[in-house]
């Protein structure tokens, strides 16, 4: 019997996918990728000599994907009592507990940061040593602190001036080495997790038309997407004008907005958790943006001090075992209006994989795609927001996680 060729037969199939749900459900599985999925009564003859697992009273979907959060650079040091030498273990860590709660793909953000200095490549060599599949964001950041505090990924823990934000070697630099549009640039100043006293100035726009208009322009003369941290009418509007492919947060978009952003294609991520000087996204925000056909994926920015309309303990910073949890109102409220549960999964699922440019190995459960999926006693982020409620992961058709 081939050790690499399997089939995973399951009370329904959620596939994201045109296909939509499988009841009944089979999946098979060759080498890491899908091989074939369908009814049992349509793949019943092809499971003939190979391992079938019996999921019969589960659910199988796409495994989660959380394109936006700061796991390796900012988060251990705002955990734990760490050091330059076992910062990155703590990292490893997180990333870990990501895992645990369905998340085996994710994108991290890489912006400079003054609590420790560790290079892009020693970051980035950390996805040869987990399971997990992670893409990189390369930025610029801005901290909206009394005298506003700017680093970027090329210059470690190292404060730089303004003016080198936009410099033309540095945002070239940035711009060949970026894997995906996460927050590549910060058109408003951050609160970077600060209490409101030490941040006066988050939320003030760091850009002028020219300077942002250069650097977009930068990304797309390297066939590269730009991602942004905007929030506001008036970052949001740069933002559009500018050409950003991608707003990230975009809390206090209006409806105005929200239609130009669906004439031009922009995609926003979203995240309930919070992240910016403004409210964040609602989960009435949120519907607003999918009935407008609007690519929408929420992520967690993690970690961060929870938005007070989650009701979460507002001492604690919150990560990857919120995902599903901050998720919950939004995908609830768009089934309530009519969305399939194949629509709601998308916004932790495909959606998130096409800003990641990976929408064609994961994200969905098609002939082909990688082998990445959970098998769980509901749907996730929809039915249930707890990690006792998944029972297996697999990644490239391997069992990662077993409860």
């Amino acid at each position: 019997m081939n050790d690499n060729k399997f089939a995973c037969w399951a009370k329904k199939i959620v596939t994201v996918s045109e296909r939509g749900t499988i009841e009944d459900g089979v999946i098979i599985i060759d080498n890491g990728k899908i091989q074939d999925i369908g009814t049992y009564n349509e793949l019943k003859d092809k499971l003939e000599n190979i391992c079938v697992y019996d999921y019969k009273d589960k659910v199988i979907t796409p495994s989660l994907i959380d394109c936006h959060r700061h796991l390796l650079e900012y988060a251990p040091g705002s955990l734990y009592p760490v050091t330059k030498e076992t910062y990155l273990e703590a990292g490893k860590v997180l990333l870990f507990n990501a895992l645990l709660y369905g998340i085996t793909t994710l994108g991290e953000q890489i912006c400079g940061s003054p609590i420790c200095g560790i290079s892009i490549d020693d970051y980035m060599k950390i996805r040869d040593e987990v399971p997990l599949k992670i893409s990189f964001s390369l930025n610029s950041i801005t901290i909206g602190t009394g005298e506003l505090s700017n680093y970027t990924c090329l210059h470690e823990n190292n404060q730089v001036d303004k003016e080198i934000l936009s410099n033309a070697e540095v945002v070239s630099q940035i711009a060949i080495k970026n894997e995906y549009p996460g927050e590549n640039v910060f058109i408003n100043a951050t609160p970077a997790n600060l209490p409101a006293k030490d941040v006066p100035r988050a939320g003030e726009v760091i850009f002028t038309k020219d300077k942002l208009k250069f650097i977009v322009d930068k990304f797309h003369k390297n066939n590269k997407k730009i991602g942004a941290h905007v929030a506001g009418k008036d970052g949001i509007n740069l933002a559009i004008e500018c050409g950003v492919d991608v707003f990230h947060h975009a809390h206090g978009i209006n409806y105005n907005q929200i239609k130009i952003v669906k004439e031009k294609g922009i995609s926003i991520v979203a995240t309930p958790l919070g992240g910016t000087h403004l409210t964040p996204n609602l989960p009435q925000d949120i519907l607003n943006l999918v009935k407008e056909g609007i690519n929408v994926s929420i992520a967690t920015d993690a970690y961060l001090p929870p938005a007070s309309h989650l009701n979460l303990e507002k001492d604690k910073l919150y990560g990857s075992d919120v995902l599903m949890f901050i998720a919950n109102s939004s995908m609830k409220l768009l089934f309530d209006n009519g969305y399939d549960e194949n629509i709601c999964l998308s916004l932790l699922t495909s959606n998130p994989a096409k800003i990641l440019g990976l929408e064609d190995s994961i994200g969905k459960l098609e002939v082909g795609m990688s082998a990445d999926f959970l098998v769980c006693d509901g749907i996730p982020g929809l039915e249930f927001v707890d990690k006792e409620s998944i029972c297996d992961i697999f990644i490239n058709g391997k069992k990662v996680i077993s409860r």
